[in-house]
């Protein structure tokens, strides 16, 4: 596998699972039954604790990628040519 496809599968990977995670954890003011600050979304959660899903997804996705590097190296998926 190319440097430039690993990395490009680690980032679709990564961005996949960030994604996922999002909603992960996620409590908005009006679920917590807080007082919501005029102007502010009610349905905007309290506290998304962006950095610590990255990392989470950047964990996952490492796991993810070296599964599918694993299937390439043992041309599970057939990808080279005969």
């Amino acid at each position: 596998m190319s440097p430039f496809l690993s990395i490009a599968i680690y980032v679709i990977l990564w961005w996949l699972a960030f994604f996922t995670m999002l909603p992960i954890g996620a409590q908005s003011h009006h679920e917590a039954s807080e007082d919501v600050v005029p102007g502010s979304e009610r349905g905007a959660p309290k506290a998304h604790r962006l950095r610590q899903k990255a990392l989470w997804a950047a964990g996952i996705a490492a796991v993810l990628w070296l599964g599918v590097a694993w299937a390439v190296s043992v041309d599970l998926v057939g990808l080279r040519p005969h």
